[in-house]
């Protein structure tokens, strides 16, 4: 218990902590704590009265509105008829009367197309509003109508439907009307008139004073009708086989019994009841009925099968109301109120609280009121008096319903009357919070308190002197959900809170069997809302204190789970190896395949469990970079057990030929694990990495060193050919295998001289080191470079001929055979030196003959003209004309050898016959230097050795574009 008590101590202390924090600190924003309440606008009652601007010719008698049309019977003959949408276009009726009847009461249907017109002479007219003509109903006769319940499921423009008429006498008929007008011997407008039930009250028949006829969502009918003192109700569906939608069935259940009713003994003499329809065609809500006692008012519940009236309440008429003293006239009702119709005012009550809220009389001179009534579809309310009409507009009737209803402490009707007021619907939520709370009823006053904008400290406070913790929580964490992304201090604060109250919950009720289930309970709380994907931003930004808090509480389960929900799966693995569940931090690694998580955690669970590590490797192939598991591996395999180094072969042997990975590093890497576990494998590595060194994968110095540390001797053999270090490799195949230094040998197969000194090497080392003269002469056999001459000095002086008898035999065939080829090849060549000399005689004496006309086959000049050359294929060039034909086919040192020649003979003198310079130029001849004759060979010989157009230099320039690219841009202008 002391620990206990401790353990709320420092919940307390922390929690006032932060409470400072939330009320001190300048760097936290604290919560919105009210609304700016301005009035835009000037307020305007509910009711406001509006006199209309006509004047009557006659006396008004009776007035009726319905679906914006007006009708009013003006003296005993006159019916005036007004579209409210088209005012300025009455229409005048004449009823057509010559006896003394004046109009009872009329009676607009809620479509405002059919009229009633009861008449003091018991007779009833019809008129339609799309016609002009008064027409009589001649089964209706005899029958002073009192009211009339009109069918609103089924009345269309054109026919009324079933219909209840209400008379003097207390009768009530059913009745349907149509519009349709034939000629003289027409159908009559009423289709038939039959009775269905006679209302009573003690002292006999009773006038019925209202009838209302209702359908309800469930399909059944009801019927309200009143008398003076009575309200009857009729409430049933239409038998089967009856008449299509008539009333029969219902009246018919009541033949043998009374309906239930509602009874007052005081009386008007009259009675009046209205109803609240909140649209057309639907349902009514409320009802009132003005009787003698005074108004009872009330809810209309269609789903009651006793009784349609709920919450029934009697306003009594006020002193000087009344019977007897100023009786009230007319009632209508609207959603939160009724007006009562008196011969002088109008006065409002409030249905919510019975009080007075309107008072408005009449002046004198518009003489005393008659009726009211309301316009169901536009919500008007029309009062009048004999000489003028008066229309009230509601608006905004429900603006203060919500005070009503808080008044009254029924907060769910005050918050939607106020919902569009955020002000008001602050003030129901704070009152709806303060009565909870003082009703102990704490969780429901926390979910309140969150929705308001009061003082965050002064709620959490009220909560916390109540040690109400659990309603803290919740009104902490509904104000956690109601935050803003950019309020993240507020929210950090909120977070770590709340799970400080779960954390210090669970660690008061652990320890108590009796409250296990609760514990049970108080977890799964917990763990929703650290699940809560609304919370889920919050809980990440304060991840790092929820983890400190949960480890001070030691709370390692939550704490797992709450790392996996912020998948924090570093945190969780670390904490599955902590505790040496290496299998379940392996498993929460296959789970979520985090590559970095492997590299982190890898050096740890190789220890372990190496062969499943290896498995989840191999199962996530490429995804995990081997280069990054290389540490791991090689701290696992420094131990030098078979199978430590097995399982690092193994997942480095399906990098290498499952998923081809290239890097240097780790091919290196299994060349070492190789050599030191798996010689067997080394050598079949390396061969199946090929021979090339730029195709290797391997560093090749790295992997010499490697097999010569571990002696791998055929390994280094392998590496040392694919470096093409052949002299190398042949004298360490030598220590091995004598064929293996044979295949060495045969490698570099361009170059014979090599080849020549490796076969050597080997036949040294066959007579020199193993003395076997069969072998020496089967490797000079082998290699067709050696000769015996070649081997005979590596043998002993005591080595007989014998053993070379066969050998030299051979040698001296084969240097037979290449003497004859040599002597045949002299003679063809002899041959053929005798041919060319015979055709360079032939040549000297043949001679072209050329005509003064010819022409230079290059710029078409006469020939004769200037010096010229004559090939032998009949082609002719003037000698200019050849050089600059010659010399772009000529390559660039014989260009430089003709550009010299060409200098060399422009500056050699003309040689005169006779004269002292032809004997100096013979002198400077024989000194040494070029005669003038001799640079003109030389320029023939450049330039004429053949004919350009047949001859090599065109066949070379096939390839040559006709237009130099150097000059392509100019001749391509020159075009243009």
């Amino acid at each position: 218990m002391l620990g206990r008590w401790r353990g709320k101590q420092f919940f307390c202390c922390l929690s006032l902590f932060f409470l400072h924090l939330f009320h001190s600190s300048p760097l936290i924003p604290s919560f919105p704590v009210g609304y700016v309440n301005a009035q835009l606008e000037k307020e305007v009652p509910i009711f406001t009265k509006q006199r209309i601007d006509f004047t009557p010719s006659e006396r008004i008698t009776s007035l009726v509105v319905s679906c914006n049309q007006l009708c009013m019977s003006l003296g005993k003959d006159t019916l005036l008829r007004i579209d409210l949408g088209k005012a300025n276009e009455p229409n005048h009726v004449e009823l057509g009367r010559k006896d003394d009847a004046r109009v009872h009461k009329m009676f607009l249907d809620h479509t405002g197309c059919h009229l009633l017109i009861a008449l003091s002479s018991t007779e009833v007219l019809y008129v339609n509003r799309n016609g002009q003509k008064v027409r009589p109903l001649a089964r209706w006769k005899g029958q002073l109508v009192e009211s009339v319940g009109w069918n609103k499921a089924l009345g269309t423009e054109s026919s009324t439907g079933p219909i209840l008429v209400g008379t003097a006498q207390g009768q009530i008929f059913e009745a349907e009307l149509s519009a349709s007008e034939g000629g003289l011997f027409g159908p009559a407008p009423d289709l038939y008139f039959r009775p269905l039930y006679v209302l009573n009250e003690e002292g006999g028949p009773a006038p019925v004073c209202s009838l209302e006829a209702e359908r309800g969502p469930d399909g059944r009918g009801f019927v309200i009708a009143t008398t003076r003192q009575r309200l009857f109700q009729f409430i049933g569906r239409a038998a089967e086989g009856t008449e299509a939608q008539g009333f029969s069935g219902l009246f018919a259940a009541y033949a043998d019994h009374p309906p239930p009713f509602r009874e007052f003994p005081s009386s008007l003499g009259y009675s009046e009841l209205a109803f609240y329809t909140p649209k057309l065609r639907s349902a009514p809500r409320a009802f009132a009925w003005m009787m003698g006692d005074g108004v009872l008012y009330g809810a209309l519940d269609c789903g009651r099968p006793d009784s349609l009236l709920s919450e029934e309440r009697v306003w009594e008429y006020p002193e000087g109301v009344g019977p007897g003293a100023s009786p009230p006239l007319a009632v209508v009702l609207t959603q939160f109120h009724f007006l009562l119709l008196l011969a002088d005012r109008v006065e409002a009550v409030c249905t919510l609280t019975g009080q007075v809220v309107l008072r408005d009389h009449f002046l004198e001179k518009f003489g005393p009121l008659k009726h009211m009534v309301k316009d169901s579809s536009t919500g008007h309310l029309w009062a009048y008096t004999e000489r003028a009409v008066f229309r009230y507009h509601v608006q905004r009737e429900a603006r203060d319903v919500w005070r009503t209803y808080l008044d009254m402490n029924r907060f769910d009707l005050a918050k939607e009357y106020c919902r569009e007021r955020p002000d008001c619907l602050d003030t129901v939520l704070a009152r709806e919070a303060d009565y909870c709370f003082r009703q102990r009823r704490y969780l429901e006053s926390a979910r309140c308190y969150a929705l308001t904008q009061s003082y965050f400290e002064e709620i959490a406070l009220k909560f916390l002197e109540a040690r109400q913790e659990e309603a803290l929580a919740e009104f902490l964490q509904r104000k956690l959900a109601s935050l803003k992304p950019a309020e993240r201090t507020q929210a950090t604060l909120l977070t770590t809170w709340l799970t400080e109250l779960y954390l210090s919950r669970l660690g008061a009720l652990q320890g108590d069997p009796e409250a296990l289930n609760f514990y049970r309970e108080t977890r799964e709380r917990f763990r929703a809302f650290l699940s809560s994907p609304r919370h889920k931003e919050w809980l990440f930004a304060s991840r790092a204190s929820i983890h400190e808090l949960l480890a001070s509480h030691g709370d390692t389960e939550h704490m797992v789970y709450f790392a996996v929900i912020m998948q924090d799966y570093e945190r969780v693995v670390a904490y599955h190896c902590q505790h040496e569940a290496y299998e379940e931090a392996l498993a929460v690694l296959a789970r979520h395949r985090d590559p970095q998580l492997f590299y982190k955690f890898s050096p740890i669970l190789i220890r372990h469990i190496p062969r499943q590590l290896v498995d989840a490797w191999i199962e996530l192939g490429s995804r995990l970079d081997a280069r990054q598991l290389i540490p791991a591996l090689v701290n696992y395999s420094q131990g030098g057990e078979a199978q430590q180094v097995s399982q690092a072969i193994r997942y480095m042997e399906f990098c290498v030929n499952e998923l081809g990975e290239t890097e240097q590093a780790i091919h290196n890497y299994l060349l070492s694990l190789y050599a030191r576990g798996q010689p067997a494998s080394l050598l079949a590595y390396l061969e199946q990495a090929g021979a090339s060194p730029h195709r290797v994968h391997y560093d090749l110095k790295y992997a010499l060193r490697l097999c010569a540390e571990h002696g791998h001797h055929r390994a280094c053999v392998h590496v040392y050919k694919v470096l093409e270090l052949y002299e190398e490799a042949v004298d360490l195949a030598l220590q091995v295998d004598v064929d293996l230094a044979k295949q060495c040998a045969d490698l570099p197969e361009e170059d014979e001289e090599l080849r020549k000194k490796l076969w050597l090497k080997i036949a040294r080392h066959v007579v020199q080191e193993e003395e076997d003269v069969q072998t020496a002469m089967a490797c000079l056999a082998s290699c067709p470079l050696l000769k015996i001459e070649d081997v005979l000095p590596f043998f002993p002086d005591f080595v007989t001929i014998d053993h070379f008898k066969e050998a030299i035999c051979s040698s001296l065939k084969a240097y037979n055979h290449h003497i004859q080829e040599l002597q045949r090849e002299m003679e063809e060549a002899t041959a053929s030196a005798q041919r060319i000399r015979r055709d360079l005689q032939e040549l000297r004496g043949r001679y072209g003959t050329v005509e003064p006309q010819d022409k230079c086959a290059t710029c078409d000049f006469p020939l004769l003209n200037r010096p010229f050359y004559l090939f032998l294929c009949g082609h002719m060039f003037h000698a200019d004309c050849l050089l600059q034909a010659v010399r772009p086919g000529l390559p660039a040192y014989k260009q430089a050898r003709l550009e010299e020649l060409q200098r060399k003979l422009g500056a050699a003198p003309a040689p005169t016959k006779g004269s002292a310079r032809a004997k100096e130029a013979e002198g400077g001849a024989a000194a040494g230097g070029p005669s003038r004759e001799q640079l003109k060979a030389d320029l023939d010989e450049l330039v004429a050795a053949e004919c350009v157009y047949c001859g090599e230099l065109m066949i070379r320039s096939i390839d040559r574009p006709f237009i130099d690219p150097q000059r392509y841009e100019e001749e391509h202008l020159s075009w243009l």
